[in-house]
């Protein structure tokens, strides 16, 4: 049996647990990292029948406490609360919030792995969580929800191990990664690229580059009514308009809180998605999914378009599909909170 240990982080809100897997932990691409660390949180506690646990994903970019970043959705008397349920949210592989990823300490030079990370994958993510899930004892989960590289890791769980989820809930994600999506992806990673520093291993490399990436990915998160409607400029002017200091104020906001070489590594990682990689055809790997499901689209989403969640729908069977009504396209999934409530009490009725 391999050796794994718990410990304790602290962060602002929650506490965060930190498990570690002391042993190879192999990797779709035939690399493998020699160790792993896996960042989480628990939210509540689990009940004697261990029925009453919801797993919630996070995205790129977010941690492993949704009530930081979905607070109108995870919490006391929320719509998933903690008082009733044990909510469990896992830090990503690859991301830069305590779990194994680029900025960890490679145990074979001592030094932080930076770009030399191997690439990794969302069913890599997933195997992460199955050994976490393993750890916490949880043999079935009631309902499992998560949004956009959120969702993508869901739907993989939910296909590979069909008889863990009651239910799943799935927001503004796909089941195959789109060309589109890919390309936002590559012209971000080449903003990355264009600042030297992101070759070296030091801290705060990579800044400038992760800033103009962000700045790209806020034009595929939101769309041009949302510009139109919160960043226009009404006086007569030839300079300093409100979308370019909202384009510079949204990067620089990413750079304080996230690092360049773990938006490359899981930039990549959401290249990967393909449910149907190994498994003969993307609808042949969605008729695995037994669980009862909710897919969610956004009307305005420019980057994963609701036909993509109506097509998981249409092949799931007896899955539901539901359409909102947004301003705020691809973000709306971080959003529109009343709405998703709505949603998910559908399914937790």
């Amino acid at each position: 049996m391999p050796s794994v240990k718990s410990e304790v982080q602290s962060t602002q809100k929650s506490k965060v647990e930190l498990f570690s897997f002391d042993q190879e932990f192999g990797l779709e691409s035939g690399s493998s990292l020699p160790e792993l660390k896996i960042a989480y949180t628990t939210h509540g506690k689990l009940n004697a029948a261990k029925s009453n646990v919801i797993w919630v994903f996070h995205a790129l970019t977010a941690n492993a406490d949704p009530t930081d970043w979905w607070p109108d959705i995870v919490g006391h008397q929320k719509v998933i609360d903690t008082s009733q349920y044990y909510v469990v949210c896992a830090n990503i592989l690859g991301s830069c919030y305590g779990t194994t990823g680029p900025d960890s300490i490679d145990p074979a030079n001592g030094e932080k792995y930076g770009l030399d990370f191997p690439l990794i994958t969302i069913k890599d993510m997933v195997k992460a969580h199955e050994l976490l899930r393993k750890h916490l004892g949880v043999s079935k989960i009631k309902l499992g929800l998560g949004g956009s590289m959120g969702g993508q890791q869901l739907l993989e769980w939910a296909i590979s191990s069909h008889d863990l989820f009651e239910n799943i809930y799935l927001i503004a994600t796909n089941a195959h990664h789109s060309a589109w999506g890919i390309a936002f992806n590559s012209a971000q990673r080449l903003a990355l690229e264009a600042d030297p520093t992101i070759q070296y291993k030091y801290e705060g490399v990579g800044e400038k580059g992760l800033k103009a990436a962000r700045a790209i990915a806020m034009l595929s998160y939101r769309n041009q009514n949302t510009y139109r409607k919160t960043q226009s400029d009404f006086e007569d002017k030839i300079d300093g308009y409100k979308a370019d200091s909202y384009q510079n104020y949204q990067g620089e906001k990413l750079v304080k809180r996230f690092s360049a070489h773990a938006y490359w590594v899981l930039t990549k990682a959401m290249d990967s998605h393909n449910v149907g990689r190994g498994r003969k055809s993307v609808r042949n790997a969605l008729t695995k999914v037994t669980a009862n499901t909710i897919v969610a689209g956004i009307k305005s989403d420019l980057l994963f378009p609701f036909a993509e969640q109506r097509f998981i729908a249409k092949n799931i069977k007896n899955a539901r599909f539901e359409l909102i009504d947004s301003l705020f396209g691809h973000d709306g999934f971080l959003i529109e909170s009343e709405k998703i409530k709505n949603h998910l009490l559908k399914l937790l009725k």
